[in-house]
């Protein structure tokens, strides 16, 4: 049986920005990926937004996280050269009765530590934005965008170059924890073959489902989970708006709203579909929903000008009608003192907060 100090359970970026702190710190991490490559199902399917710490109740580990990693993501950007830019947002409401929810939500900002933030009339958003159709806005300027496959290949590089060792198409079946360490069985094995002091579950989307693997663990340790697919369409030529344009968040997500990538290109979503199984399908009949709710903000939008382009899933633990969950991440304490750390729920802002969330396990281990 191979031995080693720290497994980590997941190569999106979450897995890999701790993975990366761990190997910096000098301990030995192996990380298991079940895919053929890093970052293949969560991480690369969502808007690449850097986000400032907006819409997470104060003193969440969402909030905290978010603007924390947001500042510590902005600086690595910056010394590994990993393409970025922070091009602004603006959120706005739709009509004036939304101002109180605009104003609120501006309020919940600065309590996180968002010390930039500036509401403004409509009059001043369309000062700014001609095409935008607002009663109000909320102009968030350390908003960005980040190019996300750059950015997990820069912190699988530095992981590798301080030891860390991944395996692809290596998926975790069996585990078995105990004060000790666990043991851990891949791909079907009737034994386990490898063995370490500590396993990290960062495997997004299926981290309750690898948690409920892991023998010896609490039953209530694993929370429920739900699936929100969230479908993306880009809209063809160009878009008469500079920044990120953001409508006030909705149940399960943050509306419909328009970024940009690295490139120029402009997407809309994503959108919130509840569904029971993983299904990254897009549906081109969206269209007709993203239309209406695009037209609300700019209303010249030829709706043949979109078209379908791809589909991310959150991980949440909150389902319809509930409130919004925060980040669930739980060390031995929470696991009956077994050798094990769970990251349950880290949906967006998790790509903000990656760094952020890689220091703060890396506070768990003793």
């Amino acid at each position: 049986m191979h031995k080693t100090e720290i497994v980590v359970a997941g190569a999106g970026v979450i897995g890999l920005a701790i993975a990366r702190a761990l190997a910096m710190a000098g301990r030995e991490v192996v990380i298991l990926e079940r895919e053929e490559r890093f970052g293949s199902i969560t991480s690369s399917r969502n808007s690449e937004v850097i986000h400032a710490g907006i819409y997470y109740p104060k003193d969440s580990l969402k909030a905290r996280l978010c603007v924390e990693g947001r500042q510590m993501l902005y600086r690595y950007c910056v010394l590994r050269g990993v393409d970025h830019r922070a091009c602004t947002k603006m959120i706005f409401a739709a009509t004036a009765g939304q101002i109180p929810e605009l104003e609120a939500l501006a309020a919940r900002g600065e309590e996180n530590g968002v010390d930039d933030l500036r509401l403004m009339s409509g009059a001043s958003v369309r000062e700014m934005e001609p095409e935008l159709q607002a009663a109000a806005g909320l102009y968030s300027p350390s908003t960005g965008i980040v190019d996300s496959h750059g950015l997990m290949l820069s912190l699988l590089g530095e992981a590798e170059d301080h030891g860390a060792v991944i395996a692809y198409r290596t998926e975790i079946t069996s585990i078995v924890a105990h004060l000790g360490g666990v043991e851990i069985a891949v791909n079907g094995e009737a034994e386990p073959s490898l063995s370490a002091d500590l396993l990290i579950n960062a495997a997004g989307l299926d981290a309750p489902a690898l948690a409920r693997r892991i023998g010896g663990l609490p039953s209530g340790a694993v929370p429920r989970s739900w699936l929100a697919r969230g479908c993306y369409f880009t809209v063809s030529g160009k878009v008469p708006f500079r920044r990120l344009i953001y409508p006030l968040p909705e149940p399960g997500g943050l509306g419909i709203h328009l970024t940009l990538d690295l490139a120029g290109q402009a997407r809309f979503g994503p959108d919130v579909e509840w569904i029971d199984e993983v299904d990254y399908r897009v549906d081109p009949a969206r269209a007709v929903s993203f239309a209406a709710a695009i037209r609300r903000y700019w209303p010249d939008l030829d709706p043949n000008r979109l078209n379908p382009a791809y589909s991310g899933i959150r991980p949440k633990l909150s389902g319809p009608g509930m409130a919004a969950a925060d980040f669930r991440i739980t060390g031995p304490a929470e696991n009956a003192n077994l050798p094990v750390i769970n990251l349950f729920g880290i949906e967006s802002p998790g790509l903000t907060a990656s760094l952020a969330i890689a220091a703060h396990v890396k506070s768990l281990i003793n």
